[in-house]
């Protein structure tokens, strides 16, 4: 984000010139760019009181229970009037998904909104549990619903950095703003420069979360913080965690897009993991370590957060005992279930309430995500839903947390593992899911390997793959982090803060670059082109064995394109590759230009596409080395086969309804994903005419950084001991002892 960004007004400043939207006919007129205005109302300064009149207004004059047949369900209404006599989580309190009478809290008001008959309905309960309802879950809640209701489509969400800056932002850097506040303003300019503090001249105050300050640092998994703590690495977890929620039903993912659910799930987990092998190797770290319940979790993580009631996210330190007194029967209880389903991949079934479910077909792959991270529903059993093996990841981070499964109900201290925003910060995240990897892999291990069949295209050959040269390099961004710091009570009269404050980050991104494919072909056909990047040795500077690297591959890109007879060149640029996301613009800085719009759907195109889905283009590639890492780009073209209902007018970006984005383009191919590196490889049959390897290397361009430069010169100059060392004549000579030794003499004549 350009430093230009600064220079724009604020959020709430925009929010509140915006007419209030009063009464219902207002609200049944709404079209899809007033229900944005509205939504960023909803979720603007969401940890203080509601500061918008017609917000408040309509929360306090809606009942629930006088419009119960306002709601497709009534059961849920029921449900959820039965939670709330018995009392919600309190306002103020932290919220996380681990605590079961929680998730079950939260689950109730997602149904409420989900299930409202019309937008007004929808509107009316957000903002009456805006009033009254724990900010935390409102948010969830909300969150969850505009990603899955109809009228919903096109509404872009504040990205949950912005929302909650808590989960995204050092403890110190939000003290420092909270400390400029409370001094008006007040700068000094000494430990401005110390701190790394600044001021525009548009008034907004930027502070600098100074990556050289490694006071927290526990071991070498720290040289990750870059890649682990990355707010766009993070929100990209959090929004696939959103679209496809662990306990939700498979009769709510009605969208189209939204098709192979669990086989999806665990591939972007498996992708996440093998994402992170090339960091590790960047940084000369060895192989993902497997996790013993019975042994100490050798490396430790400090997560220096600080959260909105004053609690810090717990430390686990260096060789921490996972297992004590307290765990040991939920330990147990996971054991149970990773053999359950070890044994059922071994015997290719699981029965359940007398139901038999198979696991032999690649498309069993469903049953398995179902077993491993979510429910099997009584769709599937025609009986009530089984939450035996029910969660699997949630027990593991009991486990290795603060075992929130059997924690006070209310008052949780959770850990980093136990929300969607951080988790991927802690290095024992991807020790766990490696242990869960493991069971998808021996499933895929019992399929046969593919057939040279399987795998060659008649007629297709790829002729020549070029890259161009690959360089990452570090730079700063700027993250808005008003909403950490409290409204007084004059801002909240005026709906807008008197201070924004940012914070400067730093970040990896790479340099742009293209891939141009040669591909011949002897006929018109269609294909899909998949690209992976893969590691070429170990940390050691070993060759990889391709059965053991094939889950280390990371998939690049992967598009339908269709051939013509003879040459066909293709040139993919690296930030069109598929599901790939920019820079996310500022909330504040979309409210703006949406105020100049008429037409949403090119903003959506332009500015916004893949704004919830994409994975961030900046870490495509890993950091590599300053003398290059060894990677290699792996090419193959297969033809296209169509799954069965797919209309394929949801590729053309000149449609009018254009409000949704899908996560791969491979959904719509019969292969599984991750083909061909998703089965064990038979050396004699995989090598055909239509892939290729290329080795590539990946370098890194050090830059000198302002952050790293002021550390030394105030907090390194008083401690750096060869500069105190004291020049004294008697100690230091001019005399070369070298010089007393006669150099003629032979040493076996001495």
């Amino acid at each position: 984000m350009k430093v230009v960004a600064c220079f724009v007004l604020g959020l709430a400043a925009l929010a509140a010139a915006r007419p209030d939207v009063v009464g219902d006919q207002t609200l049944v007129t709404m079209d899809i760019k007033q229900k944005q205005f509205f939504i960023l109302k909803l979720l603007n300064n969401v940890m203080g009181p509601v500061m918008y009149k017609d917000i408040e207004d309509i929360g306090k004059n809606f009942k629930i229970e006088d419009n119960m047949d306002m709601y497709t369900k009534q059961n849920v209404v029921k449900t959820f009037l039965n939670n709330w006599n018995i009392g919600f989580l309190p306002r103020g309190e932290i919220f996380t998904l681990h605590v079961d009478r929680q998730l079950k809290e939260v689950v109730t008001m997602f149904h409420m909104l989900y299930y409202a008959k019309d937008f007004t309905t929808f509107i009316k309960t957000a903002c009456w549990m805006r009033l009254y309802l724990n900010e935390g879950m409102f948010v969830y809640a909300l969150t969850v619903a505009v990603r899955h209701r109809e009228d919903c489509r096109g509404i872009i969400l504040p990205p949950p950095y912005e929302i909650y800056p808590y989960f995204f932002v050092r403890a110190d850097v939000i003290q420092k703003a909270y400390m400029l506040k409370m001094k008006k303003g007040l700068l000094d300019n000494k430990l401005c420069d110390f701190y790394g503090i600044k001021k525009t001249d548009k008034d907004i105050y930027i502070i600098d979360e100074n990556v050289y300050d490694s006071r927290v640092y526990l071991n070498d998994e720290d040289r990750l913080r870059y890649f682990t703590e990355d707010i766009d690495l993070n929100t990209y977890y959090y929004y696939f965690h959103v679209d496809y929620p662990f306990w939700m039903k498979d009769d709510f993912i009605t969208n189209k897009f939204m098709m192979r659910r669990w086989e999806l799930t665990m591939y972007v987990y498996q992708q996440i993991l093998a994402r992170y092998y090339l960091e590790r190797l960047s940084n000369g770290l060895g192989d993902i370590l497997n996790l013993s319940w019975y042994k100490p979790i050798r490396k430790g993580y400090w997560p220096w957060m600080l959260l909105h009631n004053g609690v810090q996210m717990p430390v686990r330190f260096n060789n921490q005992m996972i297992v004590g007194d307290k765990d040991i029967g939920v330990t147990k209880l996971l054991e149970d279930y990773e053999r359950i389903i070890t044994e059922a991949i071994i015997k290719g079934y699981i029965e359940i309430n007398g139901i038999r479910l198979d696991l032999t077909k690649p498309e069993d792959v469903e049953v398995l995500g179902k077993l491993i991270y979510g429910t099997i529903e009584k769709t599937d059993l025609t009986k009530l839903q089984v939450d035996s093996y029910r969660y699997l990841l949630i027990l593991i981070k009991a486990v290795i947390g603060l075992n929130t499964w059997t924690n006070d109900q209310y008052f949780v201290v959770p850990s980093v593992l136990d929300n969607y925003q951080t988790a991927l910060r802690d290095p024992v995240f991807y020790q766990l899911q490696k242990r869960l990897c493991n069971l998808l892999i021996l499933f895929k291990r019992r399929l046969p390997s593919y057939t040279y069949e399987e795998l060659y295209f008649p007629g297709v050959k790829v002729d020549n793959v070029v890259v161009d040269k690959l360089v990452t390099y570090f730079d700063d961004y700027l993250m808005d982090m008003t909403n950490a710091v409290t409204y007084n009570d004059e801002e909240l009269k005026k709906t807008t803060s008197d201070m924004v404050f940012f914070v400067r980050k730093r970040r990896l991104n790479h340099q742009p670059f293209k891939v141009t494919l040669d591909i011949l072909s002897d006929k018109t056909v269609d294909c899909v082109v998949r690209l992976f990047l893969g590691p070429k040795e170990d940390y050691l500077g070993r060759l990889i064995d391709l059965n053991i690297n094939r889950v280390n591959f990371v998939e690049l890109d992967s598009f339908m394109y269709k051939l013509n007879t003879g040459k066909n060149t293709i040139v993919r640029n690296s930030i069109d590759m598929h599901n790939l996301v920019r820079d996310r613009i500022m909330t504040r800085d979309l409210w703006k230009k949406m105020d100049t719009i008429t037409d949403m759907r090119d903003l959506l195109i332009k500015d916004l596409r893949n704004y919830h889905t994409g994975f961030p283009t900046r870490l495509l590639l890993p950091k590599g080395r300053i003398g290059g890492l060894k990677m290699m780009l792996y090419v193959i073209v297969t033809p296209l086969k169509l799954v069965d209902n797919i209309d394929m007018s949801i590729l053309d970006t000149t449609r009018k309804d254009l409000f949704v984005d899908f996560r791969s383009t491979v959904l719509l191919d019969k292969m599984p994903l991750g083909f061909p590196f998703d089965r064990q490889i038979d050396f004699t049959k995989f090598f055909t005419a239509n892939m290729k390897f290329l080795d590539v290397i990946i370098f890194h361009k050090p830059q000198v950084c302002d952050m790293k430069t002021r550390w030394d010169r105030y907090v390194l100059r008083n401690y750096d001991l060869v500069g105190m060392t004291p020049l004294v004549n008697d100690y230091y000579t001019d005399v070369d002892i070298n010089t007393k030794v006669d150099r003629d003499v032979n040493v076996f004549d001495m």
